[in-house]
């Protein structure tokens, strides 16, 4: 019947010329019959022959490649005249009699009588042939489906959006009871009788109005005793044994209580029970058993000065109660003030009695009820199991000898490549060369300043000693040990031969004059700025020097063999303290006030950065494997590094109570010392392991002291001897001091 509706609109539309008015089909007067009605007969209009694909041209999905307007006109003037048609089949003429039947009635009787004449095989909607296939299929496309000839059925042209919605909203007095069907994307109006409806689900009532669902019940038995029973059946067999399942739920229940498990119930004690209000709170109480409970903070017990009757020295005198008035609420040590009465019956009403009380019951409601966890862990299992101290010797551990002869604060000191003979530096103006083992001075020479640095050639082969004076860096063959070595390094010395063009050098090479020769003095490299310190290279051709200066020039590097010396740097990176040279590779090691850089002098670029996190670095050195640096500061801190693992500090030890001055490695022991301005040398072991899986082990083993303190200056520089477990210091009082 589907196809009947559509094709009956179809032809109306094609049969009716613009302008004119489409005929209206004439119903014939039809006797009503007992049995049943016929079939209405298509309307005049309707053409059999149209498919379904034609009739869903006229659908509310039309093709937007079609002339739409025509049928738009047609399926108006169509829906016009049917509604005409339907309202003047409501409407009954005044005329007519209740009596006589019109053709109208006599329609609506045979379409009452016969409910499934124009019914359709499917719920659709007949303007929508897409058939039952989900709509969300088709939410990215233009069109919603296809009809039977394949063609598609498209959305429409246009959708409403929210500013459509909003006029419509205002002009529209029946958008409240407007709807969209998704299966046409037309708006539907609801009836008034579809409104109730959906009003009384929204309620929660039955959606048929006929419907009671409070009738009387039906009593199916009746309450008279009848002769015969309803059902004859014999009764089972289980309701005359007893229950097994019974029996055992009774057995249960009584072990129970045999046990202890279920206790009878006791009657109420109907006495008041009295707590004690400053009390503990009793841990086997409900709120105790509580896994998270946290007591209520207790009051303060009154003391002396709460007495009616304290005694005289917590009676204010009037001083203090002049005192006490003019301070502060929060600043009182008492918020009330003592007095005396001669018996209770004496004391008045306590007037904050009632302000106390809120503030209690505020401190108690507001009170942060976040229970800490204590963890019971013995004091002495939070400290790391270290190695005895016995069980990692050799170490120094007492003074062996003091080498006096220095009239000021000695600033450094540097030890030969054999162990054999020691070089110190003083404020009075001359470098000391000192026998180790019998702590003789051997020889003296006078520099005439200030001595910074004093820094012996690494290499055995050759007998210089840098020395570190105001803007100049001297070169010193102390003619000690082996004459043959002294001889070979004076003919190093003149074996060079200047360039006929001289380049351009950050620094001048001075030869000595025939006076400064005898008292040993090779060479004089001039700067122009105070140098701070001085250090070789491993294998003793190059020397790094740091100036006092600002700028890219604060670090020079002289290459002893050709007398050539050059900048590194093209920028400066803050003031720099120390720089050491890497014992393996081509590293050099700058360290600034708060970090140490780490360059690679082959590459000529920068490698890692190190972040010491101290104030002010003051000393600096690499372990002799070169995986690990040692930074001594001046905010007491020594910091361990290693650079296979992180830039930031391994282990930061704080074991000297004033500033670090230096810091040194052993290059054989696994040991390691720091001097400090409070006078002491504190010795540890640092173990470094091959496997890198395994952390460097650190362990303080002694505290060395010796020196006094001087200007508030003590320990100045450590060198270790090189083949020994000792340790060399050097200090403000003028002497140097060997712990062996």
């Amino acid at each position: 019947m589907a196809g009947t509706r559509g094709v009956g609109r179809e032809a109306a539309a094609a049969g009716s010329l613009p302008g004119k008015r489409p005929p209206e089909p004439e119903l014939e007067p039809e006797e009503p019959s007992l049995l049943g009605a016929p079939g209405l007969s298509p309307g005049p209009g309707s053409d059999p022959g149209l498919s379904d694909s034609e009739e869903s041209v006229f659908s509310g999905l039309e093709d937007p490649g079609s002339d739409s307007s025509e049928a738009d006109a047609a399926a108006e003037e169509e829906d016009g005249a049917s509604s005409h048609e339907q309202h003047s089949r409501t409407e009954k003429p005044p005329g007519q009699q209740a009596g006589t039947p019109s053709p109208r009635t006599e329609v609506a009787s045979v379409r009452f009588e016969d409910e499934y004449v124009e019914d359709s095989s499917d719920e659709e909607d007949i303007r929508n042939t897409v058939g039952n296939v989900p709509l969300e299929w088709y939410d990215d496309f233009p069109h919603v489906g296809y009809d039977l000839d394949g063609r598609r059925i498209y959305k429409p042209l246009r959708t409403p959006d929210e500013l459509d919605q909003f006029l419509d909203k205002m002009d529209n007095p029946d958008y409240w009871r407007t709807v969209r069907d998704r299966m046409t994307g037309h708006s539907v109006q609801l009836t008034d009788e579809q409104v109730a409806l959906v009003r009384r689900l929204q309620r929660g009532q039955f959606g048929d109005v006929s419907f009671n669902p409070y009738e009387p019940a039906v009593d199916f038995f009746s309450g008279d005793l009848m002769i015969h029973p309803v059902t004859n059946r014999p009764a089972d067999k289980r309701s005359f044994i007893p229950s097994l399942v019974e029996k055992e739920k009774v057995s249960r229940m009584v072990h129970a209580i045999k046990m202890g498990w279920i206790q009878p119930r006791r009657p109420r004690d109907s006495t008041p029970s009295f707590y004690d209000l400053w009390a503990q709170e009793d841990p086997d109480a409900v709120l105790g058993r509580h896994k998270m409970h946290v007591p209520a903070p207790k009051l303060a017990l009154p003391g002396h000065a709460e007495s009616y009757n304290p005694p005289p020295e917590y009676l204010p005198s009037e001083e203090e109660r002049m005192a006490w008035e003019q301070r502060e609420p929060d600043e009182r040590r008492l918020n009330f003030l003592p007095r005396r009465f001669p018996s209770l019956r004496a004391v008045p009403a306590y007037s904050r009695f009632i302000q106390e009380r809120f503030e209690r019951c505020l401190d108690l409601y507001l009170c942060p009820r976040q229970r800490k966890m204590r963890v019971n862990v013995d004091p002495e299992d939070l400290i790391p199991r270290l190695p005895r101290p016995r069980d990692l010797q050799p170490f120094p551990t007492c003074q062996a000898l003091v080498y006096r002869g220095h009239s000021d604060l000695v600033r450094c000191l540097s030890v030969s490549p054999g162990g054999q003979w020691l070089a110190s530096g003083s404020d009075d103006g001359s470098v000391r060369l000192w026998e180790v083992a019998s702590a003789r001075c051997v020889r003296t020479v006078p520099v005439g300043g200030v001595v910074k640095s004093v820094a012996w050639n690494p290499r055995p082969t050759v007998c210089l000693v840098a020395v570190a004076v105001e803007d100049a860096v001297l070169l010193l063959n102390p003619a000690l040990g082996d004459r043959l070595v002294v001889g070979s390094t004076d003919q190093l010395l003149s074996a060079f031969t200047p360039p006929v063009e001289p380049a351009a050098q950050p620094a001048h090479w001075l030869e000595a004059s025939e006076e400064e020769r005898r008292v040993g003095l090779r060479l004089r490299i001039c700067h122009g700025k105070p140098v701070t310190q001085a250090t070789w290279h491993g294998r003793g051709d190059y020397m790094a020097v740091v100036l006092a200066t600002p700028g890219r020039s604060q670090v020079l590097i002289h290459q002893l063999s050709r007398r050539r010396s050059q900048s590194p740097f093209r920028r400066g990176h803050g003031q720099v303290q120390r720089v050491a040279f890497h014992p393996v590779r081509p590293f050099l090691l700058v360290a600034s006030q708060r970090s140490v850089r780490l360059y690679h002098l082959l590459r000529q670029e920068l490698t890692k950065k190190l972040t010491p996190n101290c104030k002010w670095v003051s000393s600096l050195a690499v372990h002799p494997a070169g995986d690990n640096v040692l930074c001594g500061s001046y905010d007491s801190k020594l910091v361990w590094f290693d650079l296979d693992l992180s830039t930031r500090p391994y282990r930061v030890l704080r074991h000297h109570k004033k500033a670090l001055r230096a810091v040194a490695f052993h290059p054989r022991y696994p040991l390691f010392a720091s001097g400090s301005d409070d006078g002491s040398v504190i010795v540890c072991h640092g173990m470094v392991y091959n496997d890198l899986l395994q952390n460097p082990l650190l362990v303080p083993v002694k505290v060395l002291k010796g020196h006094s303190l001087t200007k508030d200056l003590g320990v100045l520089d450590v060198a270790f001897h090189p083949t020994q477990p000792w340790v060399f210091s050097a200090g403000a009082d003028g002497t140097l001091r060997l712990f062996t």
